[in-house]
């Protein structure tokens, strides 16, 4: 039973290693996709004038999402702020950590991505995800930098909303704040089309679902699968985890009866060669043939030899 409780051990770390990555799909997919803009973001850097914003580029698979940057120097940003850097009005007393001498802030719209990257279960999104990240601008040309931690010590950052969709009759809509580990913090909407953080991160303005609704940004492209495509890749695992254990029943079954199957023929050899006995020399003895052994396991010994 060794080799079946080493397959059994396989299997539950198959399922263990399955199963987180279900739960974290969404996360993962914002911790690549945050590098892979600030990349894009920073090619845009040939010879930057500070506190000017400059629209960047993404790859054609990410069609849909729009990005930018702005260098700013850290002292600057802390007496002034930004009065608008596209929907985010930034206060003075924006602080970063760590301290760094000059920084760019890159925007983010995952317009019609929104739903992708940041699938809210029971809610519906009435505007589309914006971003504000901050990161070092001491090498324009790097990439995976660590982002820094954008703070205020006095008012907060504003999110001014252009477009917000009507909520339905009954409902209300709320502020919806991602930090970066991908975790959602609701808050108050303020004016209708705004929302208010202390911090950088992810926003967008929900409100509370009934039933499943489309996206209500716009539609998905097709080469991204929405979240048809993420329900498609749980079933997949799923069906992939139903399958192993369907194998892995399969496997010892065809083990347990190879081992009863072998025991089985030991035992009909024993009793094959228990039967047939022992086979004996034959001898000629005159004009017969008789069967002899070939030793004789007890010399014969007369009384007489014995010496009292």
């Amino acid at each position: 039973m060794g080799l079946l409780g080493s397959l059994a051990m396989l299997f539950l770390l198959i399922l263990l290693s399955w199963f987180p990555e279900i739960r974290s799909q969404s996360n993962n997919r914002t911790q690549t996709l945050d590098p892979l803009l600030q990349d894009y973001a920073f090619r845009v850097f040939a010879s930057p004038k500070t506190g000017i914003p400059y629209d960047g580029v993404v790859p054609s698979n990410l069609t849909g999402i729009n990005i930018a940057a702005m260098r700013l120097r850290s002292g600057s940003l802390k007496r002034k702020g930004v009065p608008m850097y596209k929907e985010f009005e930034i206060p003075p007393g924006v602080m970063e950590s760590p301290y760094v001498e000059r920084l760019v802030l890159v925007y983010h719209n995952l317009g019609n991505w929104s739903t992708i990257y940041y699938p809210l279960t029971g809610y519906t999104y009435l505007t589309p995800v914006l971003g504000l990240l901050g990161y070092s601008a001491a090498n324009l040309s790097a990439t995976n930098l660590p982002e820094l931690e954008i703070r205020t010590t006095g008012d907060p950052i504003k999110i001014k909303f252009p477009e917000v969709r009507s909520a339905p009759d009954g409902s209300v809509a709320q502020c919806v704040w991602y930090d970066g580990h991908g975790l959602a913090n609701f808050t108050n909407v303020v004016s209708g089309n705004v929302c208010s953080t202390t911090q950088q991160g992810h926003f967008a303005i929900v409100v509370g679902s009934v039933a499943p609704s489309p996206s209500p940004v716009s539609p998905i492209p097709p080469s991204s699968g929405g979240s048809k495509g993420t329900n498609s890749r749980v079933w997949i695992i799923v069906g992939s985890v139903l399958g192993g254990l369907a194998l892995f029943l399969l496997l010892a079954f065809l083990l347990l009866w190879l081992r009863k199957y072998k025991h089985k023929k030991r035992m009909q050899q024993m009793e094959n060669a228990a039967d047939v006995g022992e086979t004996l020399r034959m001898t000629t003895v005159g004009e017969t043939k008789a069967p002899s052994a070939m030793l004789t396991r007890t010399q014969p010994t007369l009384e007489s030899e014995y010496v009292p």
